[in-house]
């Protein structure tokens, strides 16, 4: 590829407030990040929403809202809107948002233990009293995605006319995605975002990386794919699917880091990043127009916000 779609992972659900005072939190905050992610380069912003007052991840659709409406009206970047929600929120909450008739929303594609326990080692005190629970009880959380939920996911994002980013963070789940699209449930083409370096998925290592890659080829066939990874595996990874001819997400939902011990202050320093990494390999970051053409996206005036 001589383009690569750059995403932005603006706050996502994982790190609590207490870990970063950059994290943005807020409607306004989140929507300005996404702005200045774009600005840095970025074609595509990936969306949760949290509690503006604490902080915590939130399914709550007028926080989608608000934040689509103020991006939108500032420039064209491509909103993926998640429909994984938050560690422990039910699926109902989680699929709300395709109401909004997004034009790309991540899809996780099976069950996991996603263990983000381990941070409360990294923390002396903390900012909300929610941080500390919920970080907790990941230790004995699944995060569910069935095959009827699967199955009821599809047509929900058939209905609202909206491009699945398919959420792989194990090997397992291209079989699970090679069995939707024999049965009917998905059409090519595809796009796969393989997630490396959770806790109870598959680790971020090259190897593994190749690994996922050609599994899915053998399973499907032809498809397009990106790479995030989890904490100090993010620009490694990163530069590893550019060389590949992957695309790449990096932003404060995965990473709260710019470089070893240095805090982000806002995902457009990562965007920047991983942008000049990209034109050192020959490869240029794609428009958010040029991002819709590779992804075949319906375009920013069928969206429902």
């Amino acid at each position: 590829m001589d383009k690569a779609i750059i995403t932005a992972a603006i706050t996502g659900a994982v790190h609590i407030p207490s870990l970063s005072p950059h994290l943005p939190i807020t409607p306004r905050q989140i929507a300005d990040e996404a702005i200045r992610a774009y600005e840095a380069g970025a074609a595509v912003a990936h969306i949760h929403v949290r509690n503006p007052e604490t902080g915590q991840p939130s399914s709550d659709l007028e926080l989608y809202r608000e934040i689509a409406r103020r991006v939108k009206s500032k420039c064209s970047i491509v909103l993926c809107l998640t429909t994984g929600g938050a560690l422990g929120m039910p699926v109902s909450d989680r699929a709300k948002v395709l109401s909004l008739k997004p034009e790309l929303a991540s899809f996780n594609f099976g069950s996991l233990n996603f263990g983000i326990f381990g941070m409360t080692g990294k923390i002396d005190s903390y900012k909300y009293p929610w941080e500390e629970p919920y970080l907790k009880m990941t230790e004995d959380l699944i995060f569910p995605n069935t095959f009827k939920t699967l199955r009821e996911f599809c047509q929900l994002f058939t209905e609202s006319n909206t491009k699945q980013e398919i959420e792989i963070y194990d090997v397992g789940m291209i079989n699970n995605l090679a069995f939707m699209l024999q049965q009917g449930h998905l059409k090519k083409p595809v796009y796969l975002q393989f997630v490396m370096g959770i806790l109870g998925g598959i680790p971020a290592t090259p190897n593994n990386l190749m690994y996922l890659y050609q599994t899915a080829h053998e399973q499907i066939g032809d498809f397009t794919w990106s790479v995030c990874a989890a904490g100090r595996f993010q620009i490694k990874m990163c530069t590893m699917s550019l060389l590949m001819g992957g695309n790449a997400r990096v932003g404060l939902e995965d990473s709260l880091y710019v470089e070893k011990g240095v805090l982000a202050k806002s995902n457009a320093e990562q965007v920047e990043k991983i942008v000049k990494i990209a034109r050192e390999l020959g490869v240029e970051p794609a428009t958010p127009d040029e991002a819709r053409l590779i992804l075949g996206l319906k375009g920013l005036d069928k969206v429902g916000y």
